[in-house]
C-alpha cells in the first residue's frame, strides 16, 4: 500500500499544476463538449508514458537533447496557434457555453486530436511522467513498480475525470459572455507562456 500511496502522491503533485493540458480540459468541461473523449485521451497518454518511464524506457528522451528540442519547437507552434485562437475567442465576446448547431462526430474528432496534441507535443509531459515518475520508481523491484504505477495512474484518473466532469459546476458562472472572455484570455496567456518557455528550451538545446 505504501508504494501505491507514494505513486499517487508523486503523480498527483505533478498533474495538478496549471498547464496547457489542464486548461484545455477545463474549457471542454465547462462547455460540456466531448468531455469523456478528452479525459480518456489524456488518461490513456498517462498510462502509456508512465508505464514507459517506470519500466525503464524514459532514458531515451533524457539522453537525446535534439529530440527534446524538436518536440519543443513543434509544441510551441501548436500552443502559439491555440493561444491565438483563445485570444480571438475572447475578443469576439461570444458565449461558448452552448455547442454549435450541427456539431457532429467531426467535432469529437477535433477535440480528441487537440487533446492528443496538447498532451504529447509538450516536452514537460515527458519530463513529468517519463523522467521524474520513471526516475523515482527506477530503483524499485518489479512488484513495487507495479504498485507505484497503480498509485500514479489512480491519481491521474481521479484528477482528469474530476476536472473534466467537475467543471460543469462552474457553468452558472459561464452563462455570462464576460466570464468566457476572461477564461479564454487566461487560457491564451497560459498557452503562450508555456510556448515561449518551450522556445527557450528548444533554442537553448540547439545552441
Amino acid at each position: 500500500m505504501d508504494m501505491i500511496l507514494k505513486g499517487a502522491l508523486v503523480s498527483g503533485s505533478l498533474i495538478v499544476a496549471i498547464g496547457a493540458q489542464n486548461a484545455f480540459i477545463l474549457r471542454q468541461g465547462i462547455a460540456g463538449r466531448h468531455v469523456l473523449a478528452v479525459v480518456l485521451v489524456c488518461f490513456a497518454c498517462d498510462v502509456m508514458l508512465m508505464a514507459l518511464g517506470i519500466f525503464g524506457i524514459g532514458r531515451v528522451i533524457g539522453e537525446r537533447p535534439s529530440l527534446s528540442a524538436t518536440l519543443a519547437l513543434v509544441g510551441a507552434v501548436f500552443l502559439l496557434w491555440y493561444g491565438a485562437r483563445s485570444f480571438r475567442s475572447a475578443l469576439s465576446a461570444n458565449s461558448a457555453l452552448q455547442p454549435d448547431r450541427g456539431e457532429t462526430a467531426q467535432g469529437a474528432l477535433a477535440a480528441t486530436a487537440a487533446a492528443v496534441a496538447v498532451t504529447l507535443l509538450n516536452p514537460h509531459v515527458y519530463l513529468d511522467t517519463v523522467v521524474i515518475v520513471g526516475g523515482i520508481a527506477g530503483t524499485l523491484d518489479y512488484s513495487a513498480k507495479l504498485r507505484f504505477l497503480t498509485g500514479a495512474l489512480l491519481a491521474s484518473f481521479v484528477w482528469f475525470f474530476g476536472l473534466g466532469f467537475g467543471a460543469r459546476l462552474l457553468r452558472p458562472v459561464f452563462q455570462s459572455p464576460r466570464a468566457w472572455q476572461l477564461l479564454d484570455l487566461g487560457i491564451g496567456i497560459v498557452m503562450w507562456w508555456i510556448a515561449f518557455g518551450l522556445l527557450q528550451h528548444a533554442f537553448g538545446s540547439f545552441g
